[in-house]
This record gives structure tokens, C-alpha cells and sequence, in this order.
């Protein structure tokens, strides 16, 4: 409760919340298209390679004015994605080797800069390696206002080429067949996705922006298949690790905000990679085991019926023995009969002797004649009957 009563009184917490939250919901909505266009690394290389254009735009003006350096680092960024495509296009590299070249080459041509930067006697110098891991805490409400002003420009115009950015990320080839300017509109989603990087980069730094680009979208992607609730989600991922990471690092001063959001984003995807019900890997266990389990039952049904189709009667008893050399050598057998007699499928009629219902009947015939049809079906999907 006092963090939340600080949340809303101190001016300090309120402000990185404010930002990183703007920066959640920018990178959020962005981060979608890397993620369905499978350009995850692309953002890696953009916030590796803003570094250099920080310290060149500082060289050039010898001041640390934000809008200054956050368009040097805007510059370079879009400048490392030209390279990353000219490298693709124009030679036998492939596209993740070039992203690989480029962000290294870009980065360590960064480090250089600044460490000859923290060598001139010049008091403005200080603190600019705070855009290697990013310091929220010195975030102001001017700061604050001007990424709220960036994003903002950079989701309407989201919202102007929905349609189009929508036909991009699936399906390229389509879109250039409708005489859309393929070229144009992935320039123009690139570029916004360089504004994203840029405005979080005073929050999180070029090492741990990435992460804040397509972890929200990886852990929303999980939850749904439309693309609009996707978005929300991802924004909505976004600005609540902002604000949780600016909250639990408001509690202690050794704990940075940049990486507790990164923290808090990698949580909500961990959650989301294990409990959403389409992808989550805990529901896609309760559903194979539901499936093997039907199946050990299926076979112990049709193994019965097998057993009475030698006989005159389809209800002639056999022995559990029998059935576990044929269905389950582990001697399960009798849990799966059990389960069948519940359901009324079987009837024990013996201390080990089991028989088929009427209704067991039934539904082993039904069985028989769905596994003997799906194969079927599948070679007249295929094409297979022409």
C-alpha cells in the first residue's frame, strides 16, 4: 500500500512509471510486427546500434540535449537497418548473419566513441554511459512528455496504414501482387520501430531494449491469434512491466529499473509460454495426457471386442491377464476397466473376468468405423481420389 500511496505523491516514481509505461505501450504495439514478421533481432541490432549515434551526436554538439541525442541515435539506427538490407540484397550473406555483423560492428564502434569521449575535459560527458544499461531514475517530465509525444505520432500512424502494415506482416507477396509499395510501407515499419527503440533507450538502455520490443509481443502472441487483440495485449504487457519494474525498484536503491522491467516482462512471458490455453505448455500436457489416457481405454475396448468377435457372443467374458498382454504390459488394465464400467461400457463378471456392455458393443463398432473412414478423408483432402 505505501507503494502504491508513492506511485501517486512522489514525484520521482511517478515520473519513471509514467515513462516507462509510455515506453511499454510504444514498444508493445510495435514489438507485434517484429515478432509476426520474424524480425525479433532486428530490434537487437537497431538498440545496439543507436549507441554510436548517441556519441556522435554528442561529439558534434558537445551537450547532452535529449532531443539531440535521441535523433543521433534515431540516425544511426535506421542507418544500421539500411546496411542490414543493402548486405541481404546485394550479397550471399543471409539475413540473420547480417543482423549479427552489423550490431557488432555498430556497438563496438559505440564503445570506442565513448571511451574516447570519457577521455575529453568536458563536464557534459558525464553520465552518457548510462545509455548502455539506461537510467530511468533520471528521467524528468519533460522527457516524459516527449516520449509520450513520439509514441503517440508513432501509433497513429499504426492506425493510419492498419490495413496495410496488416497485409505486410502476413503476407508480402500478396501485398506487392496488389500493387501496394512493399518497399515504402517496410522502410516506414522499420522507421517506427527505430522511434520505439530510440524513446526507450534513457529507460532501459541499448543492451536490454530489445527485450522491451518483443517480450510483450511474444507473451501476448501466446493468448490469441487477431492481430488487433494481440496489440492490446502487448501494450497492455508492456506498460504494466513499466510500471511494476518502476514500483519494485522504488522499494530498494540498489535495484535498477531498467533490467526489473526487463525482469517483470520476462515473468508475464514465462506465465504466458506455460498457462495460456491455446499455446500453454501446461494445457498442452493436460491435453496429451487426456488423449493417451482415451487412448488406453479405446484399446482396451476394441481389444475386448476383439476377443468376443472368436466367440458367438459379442458379451463373452475373458480374463484381465489376457487383456494386459494386449494392452498394457504394466498391468494398468484394470484402472482402465474400471473407468470403462463407470462409464458402462464393460461389466465385470468375474474376480477377473470382464465383459463387453451393449453399450460397450456400440461404441467399439463406432470406433471401428471412424479409424476405418479417417484415412479415407485425409487421402480425399489431400487430392489423393483425383
Amino acid at each position: 500500500m505505501d507503494i502504491l500511496t508513492d506511485l501517486f505523491s512522489d514525484y520521482t516514481l511517478r515520473t519513471v512509471a509514467l515513462g516507462s509505461s509510455v515506453l511499454g505501450i510504444t514498444s508493445g504495439t510495435l514489438g507485434t510486427y517484429a515478432v509476426l514478421r520474424q524480425q525479433s533481432l532486428l530490434g537487437d541490432a537497431i538498440s545496439h546500434a543507436a549507441l554510436p549515434g548517441i556519441a556522435i551526436a554528442f561529439l558534434l554538439t558537445g551537450a547532452k540535449i535529449p532531443i539531440v541525442l535521441l535523433l543521433g541515435a534515431a540516425v544511426a539506427g535506421w542507418v544500421a537497418t539500411v546496411a542490414v538490407t543493402t548486405i541481404t540484397e546485394t550479397t550471399r550473406i543471409k539475413y540473420d548473419g547480417a543482423l549479427g555483423l552489423v550490431l557488432s560492428v555498430f556497438f563496438g564502434f559505440g564503445l570506442v566513441l565513448l571511451t574516447y569521449i570519457q577521455k575529453i575535459p568536458n563536464a557534459n560527458q558525464a553520465g552518457l554511459d548510462a545509455f548502455l544499461f539506461g537510467q530511468a531514475a533520471s528521467l524528468v517530465m519533460a522527457d516524459v512528455q516527449l516520449m509520450a509525444i513520439i509514441g503517440l505520432a508513432s501509433l497513429l500512424c499504426v492506425g493510419v496504414l492498419w490495413k496495410e502494415f496488416k497485409i505486410l506482416s502476413f503476407d508480402p507477396e500478396f501485398a506487392r501482387t496488389m500493387g501496394m509499395p512493399v518497399r515504402v510501407l517496410d522502410i516506414s515499419l522499420t522507421t517506427l520501430l527505430v522511434v520505439a527503440i530510440v524513446i526507450g533507450l534513457q529507460t532501459v538502455g541499448v543492451v536490454l531494449m530489445s527485450a522491451i520490443i518483443i517480450a510483450p509481443a511474444a507473451a501476448a502472441r501466446q493468448w490469441t491469434d487477431r492481430l488487433g487483440i494481440m496489440m492490446i495485449l502487448s501494450a497492455a504487457v508492456g506498460a504494466a512491466s513499466g510500471v511494476a519494474g518502476a514500483m519494485i525498484s522504488s522499494s530498494s536503491a540498489n535495484i535498477p529499473t531498467g533490467p526489473t522491467i526487463v525482469l517483470c516482462v520476462g515473468a508475464i512471458v514465462i506465465v504466458s509460454l506455460f498457462l495460456s490455453p491455446h499455446r500453454g505448455l501446461v494445457w498442452r500436457w493436460i491435453r496429451e495426457w487426456r488423449n493417451s489416457r482415451r487412448l488406453r481405454l479405446e484399446a482396451v475396448l476394441l481389444d475386448l471386442f476383439a476377443l468376443a468377435a472368436h466367440h458367438e457372443r459379442s458379451d463373452h467374458p475373458h480374463q484381465e491377464a489376457v487383456l494386459n498382454i494386449m494392452s498394457d504390459p504394466t498391468g494398468r488394465t484394470y484402472q482402465n476397466l474400471r473407468i470403462l464400467e463407470e462409464r458402462g461400457f464393460v461389466r465385470q463378471v468375474g474376480p477377473t473376468l470382464w465383459a463387453l456392455t451393449a453399450t460397450g458393443v456400440a461404441r467399439a463398432r463406432a470406433l471401428i468405423d471412424t479409424r476405418l473412414t479417417a484415412p479415407s478423408a485425409r487421402h480425399d483432402r489431400d487430392g489423393g481420389g483425383r
